[in-house]
């Protein structure tokens, strides 16, 4: 058979294509396999138990606090994250002179360039003292009899670890959700003034509205950096273990499954059941990205309709 250029070309695109699931594919099985042992001792408690006992001859490993950890600090980054970001993304198009918006622009997105340890180290060293002076205590003082805002004497929280993945996921969103913006027809906003709308009414109602699928899509990238976060939420969210670690306040430490990872993994032994409980939270991790990307996907296509990129 001759090969021609589009067949090669529709081949590699096919195999390029593939590999990613392949990739995929690969990454499950393998963390399947290895997290066998400890599901097989421990059974569903693995996943909804909340003790830790790493002692020789006595282990206990249950995942619970840190699933919860990871969705506490993630929800928290998203609360504080998407409105700061969207709304750098309209001021940078919709109000922002060109002189303005250029540099700002460039200075947002080298901010996603940043590494993590350089957010963590920043927040150790100042943006914990800052959350603890001016949050923390004051929430404590007036709110502390809800057990939300109850607080310990630590500093390094949940609070303080999501508030720094806020910081981390604005890049994204932000530039994302600016490009999405500008791709909004003129067109759209010289209708809604011709009725007399104001500047917050066509940015609200039309402009937003007019992208909010790829706005959507934004939020869902900028959740899915802060749920596999690791370093910056290693330094700062204090790194409990056991039922201790359970979020119940925001202003108590606590773990998540990727600081969890990091801080242990290194020190087991390959192929003992420690070992094993690593790598089943690398399943479990996996598992709740997957379903966060999946239920974009859904919501994209089924809630906003999108069909050819444009929302009907």
């Amino acid at each position: 058979m001759k090969l021609t250029g589009d067949k090669i070309f529709k081949i590699s695109a096919t195999i390029i294509a593939t590999s990613a699931l392949a990739i995929l594919l690969i990454t499950g099985y393998t963390l399947a396999v290895g997290s066998v042992p400890v599901i097989q001792k421990f059974g569903l408690n693995f996943f909804f138990g909340q003790q830790w006992n790493p002692i020789e001859g006595k282990e206990v490993f249950n995942i619970l606090p840190y699933v919860l950890g990871t969705l506490a600090t993630s929800g928290i980054a998203l609360l504080i994250g998407v409105p700061l970001s969207l709304g750098i993304a309209v001021f940078l198009v919709e109000m922002a002179p060109k002189s303005l918006s250029v540099p700002i622009s460039y200075l947002v997105e080298l901010l996603s360039a940043v590494p993590s340890v350089i957010y963590g180290l920043w927040g150790l060293f100042i943006f914990q003292f800052w959350m603890r002076d001016y949050i923390q205590i004051p929430l404590t003082k007036y709110l502390g009899w809800i057990p939300l805002f109850s607080s310990s004497q630590s500093s390094l929280n949940i609070f303080t670890a999501g508030a720094i993945l806020a910081i981390m996921i604005i890049p994204t969103i932000a530039s994302i959700s600016k490009e999405v913006i500008s791709a909004v027809p003129n067109s759209i906003r010289e209708g809604a003034y011709s009725i007399g709308a104001t500047k917050w009414e066509v940015i609200h109602r039309w402009v937003l509205s007019y992208g909010r699928s790829g706005i959507f899509g934004a939020i869902i990238l900028g959740l899915g950096r802060a749920v596999g976060e690791t370093m910056a939420v290693a330094m700062l969210i204090g790194n409990a273990i056991g039922p201790v670690a359970m979020p119940i306040s925001l202003f108590q430490p606590g773990q998540t499954m990727a600081s969890l990872i990091a801080n242990g993994f290194l020190d087991t032994t390959r192929g003992s059941l420690a070992s094993s409980t690593y790598i089943g939270v690398g399943l479990t991790l996996l598992f709740i990205s997957l379903i966060i990307n999946v239920g974009a996907h859904v919501v994209m296509t089924r809630v906003f309709k999108v069909k050819g990129g444009a929302v009907e």
